[in-house]
C-alpha cells in the first residue's frame, strides 16, 4: 500500500516523542490513537478505491477523524502543559 497520510507523528512532528510516551503511558490516549489509526486507514483505502464507499460515509469518516484529532490534541496541550 502507498503512504498513508495523515498519521498522527505526521500531523504533530513537533510532538512526535510525546504521542510515543502517551501511548505506552496514559490507556486513554492509547485509545484514542489506536482508533484514529485505525479510522486513517479505512479513509485512505475508501480514498484509494481500495475499499470503495459512499460520498456520505466518507464523509462522515473524515468528520470523525477530526473530530480525533481535536481530541488527540487537547490531550497532548494537557500533557504538555503539566510537564
Amino acid at each position: 500500500m502507498s503512504h498513508v497520510p495523515h498519521e498522527l507523528p505526521e500531523e504533530f512532528p513537533e510532538l512526535a516523542d510525546q504521542i510515543s510516551e502517551l501511548r505506552r503511558s496514559d490507556a486513554h490516549f492509547a485509545r484514542l490513537a489506536d482508533e484514529y489509526h485505525t479510522l486513517n486507514r479505512a479513509l485512505h483505502r475508501a480514498e484509494t478505491d481500495v475499499e470503495p464507499t459512499s460520498d456520505d460515509h466518507m464523509t462522515e469518516m473524515r468528520r470523525k477523524r477530526m473530530a480525533l484529532k481535536d481530541e488527540i490534541y487537547g490531550c497532548l496541550k494537557a500533557h504538555s502543559g503539566a510537564a
